[in-house]
C-alpha cells in the first residue's frame, strides 16, 4: 500500500479537473468559489488544526488530503455532495493505492462537511469542518456585479481577512474574521452561517476545544 500525500493528491489530474469543474459550474449558479484555491487553504488550515493539537503526522496529513479533495462532487450537484464526493474520492485513493484504514478516515470526513446531515464522527472530520467553514473571504466571490450580490457575495465579500487559531494549552479553536460593516452588517454573518458556526463548535469539542468566533475583535461566541 502507498503512503499518499497532499502534493500527490495535488498533482492528481483526476482531482484537478473535478475542482475545476467544480468552480466553473457553480459560478454559473452563483455560488461562491470551490475550487483549488478553497481547496488549497481548506487542506492546510485541517492540516495545521490536527498539528497545532498534537497529532500524529500521518493524521495530519489525511487531515489535508481531505481537505484538498473536500469538494470535488460540486461538479456533479451541490445537493449532497459531501456523499457523492465521498464515494469519488474512494475510488480515486484506491486507485492511488492507499490502505482502507486511511481511505475510511478520509472519505467518512469528506461525507460529514456538510452542515446539513454531517458530523464530527473522528479527528480527521473534525479538523474538516472547522477548516471548511472558516474559509470566509472576498476572493471567493465568483460574481463580478456587485449591484446584483446575493447575502453570500455580500458576507463573503465583506470579509477582509479570516483566520482560524488553535491553542493547545487553552484548549480553544477561535475562528477571527475581519468584516467591512459597510457593505455587510455581523447580523448577516448571522443569518447565513449559524449553522456552520454551531457544526464548528461541535467539531471543535470531538477535538476537546472550545470554539470561538470574534468579529471585528469582538467575542461572539
Amino acid at each position: 500500500m502507498a503512503k499518499i500525500t497532499i502534493e500527490d493528491i495535488k498533482k492528481d489530474h483526476e482531482v484537478t479537473v473535478y475542482l475545476t469543474c467544480s468552480t466553473e459550474y457553480l459560478s454559473r449558479l452563483g455560488f461562491t468559489e470551490h475550487g483549488q484555491r478553497h481547496a488549497g487553504i481548506v487542506s492546510a488550515r485541517a492540516f495545521k488544526v490536527l498539528s497545532d493539537l498534537g497529532y500524529d503526522q500521518r493524521d495530519c496529513e489525511l487531515a489535508g488530503i481531505a481537505g484538498y479533495m473536500h469538494d470535488i462532487a460540486n461538479m456533479v450537484n451541490r445537493y449532497n455532495h459531501g456523499g457523492t464526493g465521498a464515494v469519488m474520492a474512494y475510488h480515486i485513493l484506491s486507485r492511488l493505492g492507499m490502505p482502507p484504514e486511511e481511505i475510511a478516515l478520509v472519505v467518512s470526513a469528506i461525507g460529514n462537511h456538510e452542515e446539513e446531515r454531517g458530523n464530527a464522527v473522528n479527528h480527521v472530520a473534525a479538523a474538516l469542518i472547522l477548516a471548511d467553514k472558516s474559509d470566509v473571504y472576498r476572493t471567493r466571490v465568483t460574481n463580478t456585479d456587485f449591484a446584483t450580490f446575493e447575502i453570500h457575495d455580500r458576507v463573503n465579500y465583506a470579509a477582509e481577512s479570516s483566520q482560524l487559531l488553535v491553542d493547545s494549552q487553552l484548549h480553544t479553536v477561535n475562528l477571527e474574521v475581519m468584516i467591512d460593516t459597510k457593505i455587510c452588517p455581523v447580523m448577516e454573518y448571522f443569518e447565513i452561517f449559524l449553522a456552520r458556526m454551531i457544526m464548528c463548535r461541535r467539531a471543535a469539542q470531538f477535538l476537546d476545544c472550545r470554539f470561538g468566533l470574534i468579529i471585528n475583535g469582538n467575542e461572539l461566541l
